[in-house]
């Protein structure tokens, strides 16, 4: 955290704002990223992201052996076969790959969709402890490592945050 005291500005860019001379400010970065990557509720929400998925792709890799199974049955047996079974069989080989696609591409949105829920709800629960810590040591600027090409460790309260986010998560 840096503390800037007594700045003066030189009274051309402060313009009709030049009778301020003194001013003290608090200022402390994050890094967003290291927060989320560290943070217990991070980790709880991707182990259940990942148990959901594990359902449903085993599913879908059942549908895909089911679907390779009949193809390659079709592909054995189709000389012994009828016309009729032939046709009836490679009716069923499209309407099950349709389907299979068709559910791969819903998996793969509701991934997507989950992600993104996941991504927001830890994003409010970071700017809480953020806002909260501010508010508690005064800080007057809290800016994000992403938007910030440097900033001194001095002024990383990341760590901080992190301990917040795993306090409030064994407080549940």
């Amino acid at each position: 955290m840096l503390k800037l005291r007594h700045l003066l500005v030189p009274a051309f860019l402060l313009g009709p704002l030049a009778q301020v001379s003194a001013l003290d400010y608090v200022i402390a970065a994050i890094d967003p990223d290291r927060i989320v990557e560290r943070s217990p509720q991070y980790e709880q929400a991707r182990n259940e992201l990942q148990r959901a998925v594990a359902e449903r792709e085993l599913k879908l890799r059942e549908q895909q052996e089911e679907l390779n199974a009949l193809q390659q049955r079709l592909e054995r047996d189709a000389a012994l076969m009828s016309n009729e079974e032939v046709q009836r069989l490679t009716n069923d080989i499209r309407n099950r790959d349709r389907k299979l696609k068709y559910a791969q591409g819903e998996a793969r949105e509701d991934l997507t969709l989950r992600q993104n829920e996941m991504r927001t709800k830890l994003g409010k629960q970071v700017e809480e402890v953020v806002t909260e810590l501010a508010k508690e040591r005064g800080i007057d600027l809290i800016v994000s490592g992403k938007d910030v090409f440097y900033f001194s460790e001095r002024i990383d309260i990341s760590d901080e945050v992190v301990e917040r986010m795993r306090a409030k998560h064994q407080a549940k």
